[in-house]
């Protein structure tokens, strides 16, 4: 499958991305600059010098070098649709929309570039503008497994719990082997109270995980947190081992682990992991919600209000801030 640049340079580009974003680079794709620069209408001198400028990943100046030769050539849908692209890398995704949809004006997008385009729509939260294009791309490549996955992303975050196992099992059939779609039926089986089919489908996609070249704490981590939640501690706490393993600053891993300690009444053990947790990512609210409940059960009522203030605080300040 061959994506747009957007797409090829994202591992170099995650440090200033969102969530949403960095989910990307679980998405396979192949290596497309150097064929995408020769397709431009550029002169020799303006392409090598564009080619420095993303190599050195001096995105701003690849701007303005597109900008002035779309102001030349304003007609040229090849240049927006690179201008798009590295507007995406550069983390402006409103910028990155617009362009493409300049670029649309002069005629039908290609995939990879109605790709970027939902994909820049999931990450400014305007999931409902992404859907229509999803859908499109699910006619326009019916085999594809990424689009049905992430129409299946988009129902789970609204609640849409069964359409969203209708899709993800779509996405299954399509690509036996792709681990995220795994993972998220698991949520969904989850969210739906299936826990033994949450349980299998995470057993999956753990199974899968271990395979991949740089093994994600997810997996692993949703397995962990249900079997935390049903109580199955001693399984609970070989599975957080395997995700921590995959990332030892892992807040939603360690708050987990946290969590796990606190039912097995090693508070201080616990205390201290969801410190870490929580000194790991300062907008995750819950760490400080279970310190509190620790602190409270140990008769520190001070340090107990302190957490549970800092909590209530938390979920105003970030009220859309999911754990996955």
């Amino acid at each position: 499958m061959i994506y747009s640049l957007a797409l090829v340079v994202l591992l170099a580009a995650t440090a200033h991305v969102p969530a949403w974003a960095q989910d990307l680079q679980e998405i396979p794709f192949t290596p497309s600059v150097p064929s995408a620069l020769q397709q431009l209408p550029l002169s020799a001198e303006a392409r090598a010098s564009l080619g420095r400028a993303i190599e050195t990943r001096d995105y701003e100046s690849a701007e303005k070098l597109l900008a002035a030769e779309i102001e030349r050539n304003p007609k040229s849908q090849e240049l927006l649709r690179f201008l798009a692209s590295v507007f995406f890398l550069d983390g402006k995704y409103l910028n990155t929309a617009v362009a493409l949809k300049k670029a649309e004006d002069l005629g039908p997008l290609d995939d990879p570039s109605r790709f970027t385009l939902a994909l820049s729509y999931i990450i400014l939260d305007h999931r409902d503008w992404a859907r229509p294009e999803l859908l499109k791309l699910q006619t326009s490549d019916p085999r594809n497994a990424l689009y049905p996955y992430w129409l299946g992303r988009l129902d789970y975050d609204n609640m849409q719990f069964t359409s969203a196992v209708a899709n993800l099992r779509k996405a299954k059939e399509l690509d036996p082997f792709f681990m995220k779609v795994y993972d998220n039926l698991g949520l969904c089986y989850e969210a739906l109270g299936r826990f033994d089919e949450a349980i299998q489908t995470y057993q999956e996609a753990a199974a899968l995980n271990r395979e991949t070249k740089a093994p994600s704490p997810w997996p692993p981590l949703n397995l962990g947190a249900l079997l935390v939640k049903m109580g199955k501690l001693e399984e609970a706490e070989t599975i957080l081992k395997e995700s921590l393993s995959f990332d030892p600053n892992s807040p939603q891993a360690l708050y987990q682990k946290g969590l796990l300690l606190e039912k097995q009444k090693k508070d201080d053990d616990a205390i201290q992991m969801l410190r870490r947790a929580a000194s790991l990512d300062p907008a995750y609210a819950e760490p400080h919600y279970v310190l509190g409940r620790i602190y409270n059960r140990k008769g520190e009522t001070k340090n107990a209000q302190t957490a549970w203030n800092t909590f209530h605080r938390l979920k105003r300040e970030h009220p859309r801030q999911r754990p996955h």
